[in-house]
């Protein structure tokens, strides 16, 4: 499959975007040279850990904490891999709006193959997927949010560019081996029963409600559920093998 993948300039609010050459999906030979050269390194360490090259993967976002959480399934439920801090991000605790207003989402995404940027200006990328149904829903724009390299970000994550690197091939490795998408779940903390006390007095308490309903299943089952959107809610079930 041949595509044609265009630059990121800037991401976030108003990314601009310049056509390059024809390539092949998901793929450019900056792209190629990192996971040629990363591939090794991640193997001998997922062996080590028990995880096979290409297994699904999963990732968490703690706005608060500023942390993104990188899970790998082993057999039947999802181990975490490695957790990596959040170098670059803006906006407070709450989810994004529209577009522009310098805030990250709050909520479950999903990313297929086409959802991988390997030509961003920012190293590597990936696009959340924001706005998904759930944010339609309640008129909610924007576009282009990524979890992407370097250190500076607005309404996006940045990674730096060693860590994107882990993510990015990790990532790729699992979409290639047939994981139709990988989940991306995104908090404004840790929502534990303490955190959320603490933050029971914010105007977004009840749609924060809403999320910890699918941060609890993931935390039981160690299995992202299955999401949708019915009547302005996230709803949860068991999501298909």
């Amino acid at each position: 499959r041949i595509t044609r993948y265009p630059l990121i300039l800037s991401l976030g609010s108003g990314a601009r975007l310049l056509p390059l050459a024809v390539l092949p999906a998901a793929e450019t030979p900056r792209s190629r040279m990192v996971a040629d050269r990363t591939r090794p390194v991640l193997e001998k360490r997922l062996a080590e850990r028990g995880f096979a090259w290409g297994s699904p993967v999963f990732f968490r976002i703690f706005k608060e904490e500023r942390v993104l959480e990188l899970w790998i399934k082993q057999g039947e439920w999802y181990e975490l891999f490695e957790t990596f801090p959040i170098l670059g991000m803006s906006g407070t605790l709450g989810p994004k709006l529209k577009q522009g207003d310098m805030q990250s989402p709050e909520g479950f995404y999903n990313v297929p193959l086409k959802g991988l940027w390997p030509a961003s200006n920012y190293h590597l990328a990936f696009d959340i997927g924001y706005p998904n149904a759930y944010d339609r829903a309640y008129k909610r724009t924007g576009k282009y949010i990524m979890v992407h390299g370097g250190l500076n970000s607005t309404g996006c994550f940045a990674m730096g560019d060693t860590a994107v690197e882990t993510i990015w091939t990790l990532a790729e490795a699992a979409l290639k081996n047939r994981q139709e998408f990988f989940r991306v779940h995104i908090f404004p903390f840790r929502m534990t029963e303490a955190n959320m006390a603490a933050h029971a007095q914010s105007p977004w308490n009840s749609f924060w409600l809403n999320l910890k309903t699918g941060y609890d299943w993931f935390e039981r089952e160690h299995v992202p559920p299955a999401v949708v959107t019915r009547q302005g809610r996230y709803c949860f079930g068991k999501a298909p093998e």
